[in-house]
């Protein structure tokens, strides 16, 4: 599923939210119905738990607390370390290299579906895999992929019910610092991790609210939406075919589809997860560009075959 900050914020229209509400609904259904004993979700982060400082493709979590930006949930995730460190040891063993975090910050990205699909993102016991999505330069798509195949071929080993969360895309391109465009303050942040005042946090939430009115009415030089590569990417992942990703290149990707597009990473890990254990079947299909939220915004459900 998508994610994005203005679902919390002022500004979207009822319409479009009434719209996204229903579809949510409708997965937190499924949810429920499988009843999951063991959440494992892939997620980028913003700039909020991960600096260039020292930025690894990924990181699993082996406790983990939201910040709480955006009004999203802030506090501790019920983590299962021992599980965590056993995921992490069955990626190594299958040739993915991933860190290890025993205090991973997660944002929004994170916290936003567990609220969406459970209320409280603390509620069920969770396992964070931190994929960089946002903070160049990236490594191959492939690599997203081979992570989520690792971890699905372990997570098949579980005698547990586990559902599998990727969290973020499709086509965006937001207005996120880069270290070859920041000003001062906000290379001291994505570099540094210096922390943000309740003001910074405020003005970056007001920037963003503007910018997306902006965007909405035409009035934005950020690139603008692409549906028919998002609809593209979506029938590829409903028919299987998601080992055609492994030649789409990093360039490619953000022309057509906007910088924050690498978050697909995060729907390929799941996906590849989920392929792990066979053909899968997607289920609920929904997609809608949504310019209110600077996003093409996407929700699929799917079982194995």
């Amino acid at each position: 599923m998508s994610h994005s900050p203005l679902l919390n914020l002022p500004g979207p229209s009822d319409e479009l939210l009434e719209d996204i509400g229903t579809q949510l609904a409708a997965a937190r259904a499924f949810v429920a119905d499988f009843d999951p004993q063991l959440v494992v979700i892939f997620s980028p982060d913003h700039y909020n738990g991960f600096f260039y400082r020292l930025m690894p493709p990924f990181c699993i979590g082996s406790a983990a607390n939201g910040v709480g930006d955006y009004g999203s949930y802030a506090g501790a995730l019920d983590v299962p370390a021992r599980l965590a460190e056993q995921m992490a040891a069955a990626a190594w063993e299958s040739g993915v290299d991933v860190s290890l975090s025993a205090a991973m910050d997660v944002d929004h990205g994170t916290v936003q579906p567990l609220e969406a699909l459970f209320g409280d993102a603390g509620s069920r016991p969770v396992i964070p895999v931190f994929i960089n999505s946002v903070a160049t330069p990236l490594g191959p798509l492939k690599r997203a992929r081979a992570l989520g195949t690792a971890i699905g071929a372990h997570l098949g080993t579980l005698d547990r019910r586990v559902l599998v969360i990727g969290s973020g895309g499709l086509s965006h391109d937001p207005p996120v610092p880069t270290l070859a465009t920041a000003p001062p303050a906000a290379l001291a942040r994505i570099v540094g991790g210096a922390p943000m005042t309740p003001e910074a946090r405020a003005a970056r939430q007001e920037a963003v609210i503007s910018a997306a009115h902006d965007f909405a009415h035409g009035q934005s030089a950020l690139q603008p939406l692409n549906p028919d590569w998002d609809r593209a990417l979506l029938d590829l992942i409903d028919t299987n075919r998601l080992t055609e990703v492994d030649g789409w290149s990093n360039e490619w990707i953000a022309r057509e589809a906007g910088s924050s597009a690498h978050e697909i990473r995060t729907w390929v890990a799941a996906f590849a997860a989920l392929a792990a254990q066979g053909p899968y079947q997607t289920r609920q299909r929904y997609y809608r560009a949504a310019p209110e939220l600077i996003a093409g915004f996407a929700i699929r459900t799917a079982v194995p075959q």
